[in-house]
């Protein structure tokens, strides 16, 4: 390589990258470039900064420069690629230092993505926050750190939730408004209202059915006004409605993206220009469920892509296996997680969605602690196929563990009476003889057996 591996981006897909190109050949030149200050910092952990359970900043990196200086890479903070000139085969990049030309054999693309801001009255007032980047954590926390009590979160998905269990951990007053019907909308709204009635329990005012109209100066902070019919005070207003990929820079050097402004990439993260891979929350995402590729901005897919990418542009051979949108998030005393499709996605996609509940103690009611674990099995009706799982619990009920049991199934097109057969461990004060995702198979098949074909 004369002018190597350059690599845009220093969060998880664009450090992986690095780190797997390095690893696949040691001779490897990398270059990465990061925007601002803090690369392979934890995104993730920005709500246990915010609520003081992780009490500094610097304690979510991942690794320090120093960690990825070791490992071979020449990390360069402070360094914004403006363009990329794939003809020349040079990135463009604003630094601390000047404006600078940097020359590349191969590049990957890990921007990640941007925070969605809706376009309502009075969003850019003073007061008014995203949660993205550490700046963005150490911006809030200091707002609450210098007396902020009110606070409205707009926007009740996982983030929304993950952040009114932090203020919530501060004992401030804490209001959440989701346009759904309920929160966590990934989820079932039966199961997302479960969390709801959490947060309610807690403190948190939880308002659903409902749009932000705007944001008003009041005489004592901000004012936030939302139909059918809300009005509430704040210090402090946090817009979690999601985000979008972050793309500029592929779409203006001439790689396709897709409607939603996705990165189009191959299995091997690979983009339609020459030389330019691409990974992470910046790029669609092939499912392993659904023919189309979709969006599902997740750290452990920009870990895998990043991996993927990084091999294949020093000239490994790897490819995507594709994700199944695996995700938990602990919301208080509860965790929430889910794999594979709900009924409407598995409709959507083609199947004939069935699914069955059931509500079972996580370990053997004889030992103390058992808790209820609520679980819900998604199978095909036409072939008992496995399409997902939804699992509400208790912190400490090994409910993150238990759909990654299904997540496993999935990745292996299992059956609905697969999981009925895995050799899974039990112990009394960890789970019965029949673990609850086999008892919810078991339920499943009962209620659906003309549709199990095992």
């Amino acid at each position: 390589m004369s002018d190597g591996l350059v690599i845009i981006g220093g969060s998880d897909a664009g450090i992986m990258a690095g780190l797997w190109a390095k690893e696949t050949d040691p001779s490897a030149r990398v270059a990465i470039l990061v925007r601002d200050g803090y690369p392979n910092f934890s995104i993730c952990g920005i709500p246990f900064f915010v609520s003081g359970e992780t009490p500094q900043w610097s304690m979510l990196a991942h690794r320090t420069v120093d960690d990825l200086t070791e490992a071979g890479l020449d990390v360069r903070i402070d360094h914004e690629v403006t363009s990329i000139d794939p003809l020349r085969r040079v990135v463009l990049v604003k630094s601390t230092s000047g404006d600078l030309e940097l020359g590349y054999d191969q590049l990957v693309i890990g921007t990640g993505a941007a925070p969605v801001v809706p376009p309502i009255p009075g969003i850019d007032l003073p007061g008014v926050h995203v949660v993205h980047t550490m700046d963005d954590a150490r911006s809030l926390r200091a707002a609450v750190d210098d007396g902020a009590r009110r606070i409205v979160l707009i926007g009740a998905g996982y983030i929304g939730t993950e952040m009114a269990d932090a203020l919530a951990h501060r004992e401030l007053e804490v209001t959440i408004v989701e346009m759904a019907p309920a929160v966590l909308t990934t989820f079932d709204p039966d199961l997302g209202a479960a969390i709801g009635d959490r947060l309610a329990e807690r403190g948190v005012r939880v308002v659903c059915n409902t749009t932000v109209d705007r944001v008003d100066d009041g005489e004592d902070g901000l004012v936030v006004y939302g139909s059918p019919d809300l009005r509430v005070e704040a210090d402090v207003v946090l817009v979690a409605v999601g985000v979008r990929p972050e793309s500029r820079l592929a779409a203006d050097a001439g790689v396709t993206v897709d409607g939603r402004g996705a990165i189009v990439v191959d299995d091997r993260m690979r983009t339609d220009v020459d030389a330019i891979w691409a990974a992470g929350d910046c790029v669609h995402t092939h499912h392993r469920l659904i023919p189309d590729p979709v969006y599902l901005p997740l750290g452990t897919t920009a870990h895998k892509q990043g991996r993927v990418a990084g091999i294949n542009a020093v000239g490994g051979d790897a490819a995507y296996a594709g994700s199944l949108g695996t995700q938990a998030v602990k919301v208080l005393d509860r965790v929430a997680a889910r794999t594979g499709l709900r009924n409407d996605e598995a409709r959507a996609a083609g199947y004939d969605p069935l699914s069955s509940t059931v509500e079972v103690d996580d370990h053997k009611a004889y030992y103390p602690g058992a808790t209820k674990l609520t679980v819900r099995i998604t199978g095909d009706g036409r072939t008992g196929r496995l399409l997902g799982a939804q699992l509400i619990g208790t912190y400490g009920a090994e409910v993150s563990k238990r759909v990654d049991i299904v997540a496993a199934a999935l990745q292996a097109d299992a059956l609905v009476s697969s999981l009925c057969d895995l050799d899974l461990s039990y112990t009394p004060p960890l789970s019965s003889p029949w673990d609850p995702v086999q008892v919810a198979a078991h339920q499943w098949i009962r209620e659906h057996r003309s549709a199990d074909l095992a």
